[in-house]
């Protein structure tokens, strides 16, 4: 049994669902997203909310089931709230501008780096060391959060790079003479 599938996903006021086959579709303040659910798993709208339950006669519906339920469970977070995902970036010359469509880092290249910012994705620079990325899909924020620190992930002997605002990097000793 799993304990998250069990829980059924609450609908906040202002939020609406409807379930046509296996896609789920939520509609809220933000927006409206959707998600195709596996074949394992069958989801019910009822007065609590949305149900996952698993079907019979699949021996993979108990693994989907928890999964499924927290995709939906996304899709009510990200049409209400939304999700967001902070990157620091740290080396001398290193910053980050956002000029219209385009993220511009400056990485210790002999170029520019030129992101262009996918559809339905906002990032604030509220320094040029800092960066805040934030959307209605969490995997599309995660995607691209680790798009950008992938040009210059944080190096463990002087932790310059780019790196999420809550992540420890672990540092080396240098060389000895």
């Amino acid at each position: 049994m799993s304990r998250i599938g069990k829980k059924p996903v609450a609908l906040p006021k202002g939020v609406t669902a409807s379930i046509d086959g296996q896609t789920v579709k939520v509609k809220g303040p933000k927006g409206e997203l959707s998600v195709t659910l596996v074949e394992e798993v069958a989801a019910k709208l009822d007065d609590h909310g949305v149900t996952i339950t698993p079907r019979e006669g699949f021996d993979r519906a108990p693994q989907m089931w928890g999964l499924s339920r927290t995709l939906v469970n996304n899709l009510v977070v990200g049409v209400t709230t939304g999700f967001s995902e902070k990157l620091e970036i740290l080396g001398v010359g290193y910053r980050a501008a956002v000029q219209g469509k385009t993220l511009q880092l400056q990485l210790g290249f002999s170029h520019d780096v030129n992101y262009p910012i996918p559809e339905g994705i906002t990032i604030v620079a509220e320094k040029p060391t800092s960066l805040t990325i934030s959307g209605m899909n969490k995997q599309l924020v995660g995607q691209v959060a680790a798009e950008i620190r992938s040009w210059r992930s944080p190096e463990p002997y002087k932790g310059k790079g780019v790196r999420y605002a809550n992540e420890y990097v672990r540092r080396k000793e240098g060389k000895k003479k």
